[in-house]
């Protein structure tokens, strides 16, 4: 992903902890007029989301979106489905791989690229604690000798 016109609104940290990541999608997310002016404010949360196809077509699940003070009666529900757009070519590889056991597909990233709201999505494979605990000790060994080097900690994403 080029930094080219984007701008990151919301990043899912918390799945780079509980999930390895095998492959990375980028989809455009069918938003409500209230929903692109929330998100334009930054007022999105990944947390607990995930995608699911159904009926052939991809799904955000639980991915919150604040109501947009302005719009009042117009507004919208903050955690509804929220329909994802990517290529027939891509579901089908999607739906294909999800069929493996222990994959999921959950959101990475929300970001606006050249004014358009796209997510990107991880294909997932779920984590054990001890590969959590593992990756924590890395990344403070890591951290531990750019201190004796007198580096500045840079930490992996």
């Amino acid at each position: 992903m080029s930094n080219e016109h984007i701008k990151v609104i919301a990043t899912n940290r918390k799945a780079r902890h509980d999930y390895l990541i095998e492959d990375t999608f980028e989809a455009g997310l069918v938003l409500t007029g209230s929903e692109i002016k929330s998100v334009r404010a930054g007022q999105v949360n990944l947390r607990d989301s995930y995608a699911t196809v159904r009926n052939g077509e991809l799904w955000l699940v639980n991915a919150h979106i604040a109501p947009y003070k302005q719009a009042s009666s117009q507004n919208h529900e903050p955690r509804r489905e929220r329909k994802l757009l990517l290529h027939r070519r891509e579901i089908d590889v999607l739906v294909r791989k999800l069929q493996e056991k222990g994959l999921t597909l959950v959101p990475l990233q929300l970001y606006l690229k050249h004014s358009w709201a796209k997510v990107q999505l991880g294909l997932a494979r779920g984590k054990k604690s001890y590969d959590k605990r593992q990756a924590l000790r890395e990344r403070d060994d890591r951290r531990q000798i750019d201190r004796a080097l007198g580096r500045r900690y840079k930490g992996v994403e």
